[in-house]
């Protein structure tokens, strides 16, 4: 009985590394993923309606170009949300540096999705037959994105800006299989008048590029014959263009009170017979975020999006339009930005809600002393 339960225990092990694998590496429009949740808690609460509005560190993920928004000579921001429920941790941290001479701006970032310490219990039946538990290892499951990006006003007065990012990409799932990506995003901005402003992102406009490689053992490989899965093979993925269209309003309540409001339009070529606008081979995505203001200092945000046709599994001719809330907090404390934001409300997902934090802290240089009496 031990050794059937053993066995059993093997077989969803080996089952779970299929899911990973599969849903890495199968279909193409599911290909880096975890690209599409999006960093920042601000643009979390927002539901990701941030194209055109933003101008802090987390454009160099939005739209690169709002990094001419940058206020300070330096910036460092950083995120981490317990996803689905706190089944896996997402981890952000940008660098960004404003070059007030040349209106421009530059960050590098790195984003980490992962789900660790899963147990693998492939090897845990030894070539004898017996049980042995000192063969329980662990492993992570993990996605990683390198961004170094770029941006620069167009003009004096800073109406256009464009900027751009270069990506490199590692994914891995333990020992068993990892891989490299490639690719690039573009974005712009213009700023219509004092209330509304344009911006324009192509994601992957070069399309991202991923190579995999696998790396099981004859005993692994084995097993998985055994589980009746297909032993994975070296092969490459791609990701397609997308493209995202923003439009933000921004004006001022009186002294004490801004309310900002933005609209954004995903358009790509995944087709998700759920979207609000969707056929097979083409998808529009709207989003919406509001953010009220008062005193530069608190802010509260919502958001709108996941918007789909969810059908009816009593009557398939029926369908129920869902749409996810997301809300967000905010704080300004001198240097210091607290974020905070909670996502996947509602009954548009079966995802579990998770919690996002995110901390922001400027730096300006100093000033050089004019003191000529100092020998």
């Amino acid at each position: 009985m031990q050794v059937n339960h053993m066995a059993t225990q093997m077989k969803y092990t080996a089952l779970a590394l299929i899911m990973c694998i599969s849903t890495l590496t199968s279909a193409q429009k599911f290909v880096n993923e975890f690209l599409n949740i999006g960093v920042g808690a601000r643009a979390h609460g927002m539901f990701g309606s941030v194209v055109a509005n933003g101008e802090d560190l987390t454009s160099a993920y939005w739209n690169p170009a709002g990094l001419i928004g940058l206020e300070n000579s330096l910036e460092i921001n950083a995120m981490h949300a317990n996803w689905f429920g706190g089944i896996a941790g997402y981890d952000y941290i940008s660098v960004g540096k404003k070059f007030k001479e040349k209106n421009a701006a530059a960050a590098v970032t790195l984003i980490r999705m992962g789900i660790d310490n899963i147990p693998n219990t492939l090897n845990l039946i030894g070539p004898d037959g017996n049980v042995d538990y000192n063969r329980i290892e662990t492993f992570s499951t993990a996605d990683y994105a390198f961004l170094i990006s770029y941006a620069k006003a167009m003009d004096e007065a800073g109406k256009l800006s464009l900027g751009g990012n270069i990506k490199v990409i590692h994914r891995s799932i333990g020992s068993f299989g990892s891989a490299w990506g490639f690719g690039a995003d573009l974005g712009a901005k213009y700023k219509l008048n004092k209330n509304f402003t344009l911006g324009l992102t192509a994601k992957d406009i070069t399309t991202t590029f991923n190579a995999w490689s696998f790396n099981l053992s004859d005993d692994e490989k084995s097993t998985f014959n055994e589980t009746g899965n297909e032993i994975p093979v070296s092969s490459n993925e791609v990701t397609l263009p997308r493209f995202v269209l923003g439009i933000a309003y921004q004006t001022n309540i009186g002294s004490s009170f801004s309310i900002l409001a933005e609209t954004d339009l995903t358009m790509s070529t995944y087709g998700r017979k759920a979207g609000l606008v969707s056929s097979n081979s083409f998808e529009i995505d709207p989003t919406i975020g509001v953010e009220v203001g008062y005193m530069d200092k608190a802010f509260l945000r919502f958001g709108m999006g996941n918007i789909q046709r969810r059908v009816n599994i009593e009557n398939f001719d029926e369908s129920n339009l869902e749409i996810q809330p997301n809300v967000g907090l905010g704080l300004k404390l001198g240097r210091l930005t607290v974020d905070y934001a909670l996502t996947n409300l509602g009954s548009a997902t079966d995802v579990l809600v998770s919690h996002i934090f995110s901390l922001g802290i400027a730096f300006n240089a100093r000033k050089a002393s004019t003191d000529a009496n100092v020998k």
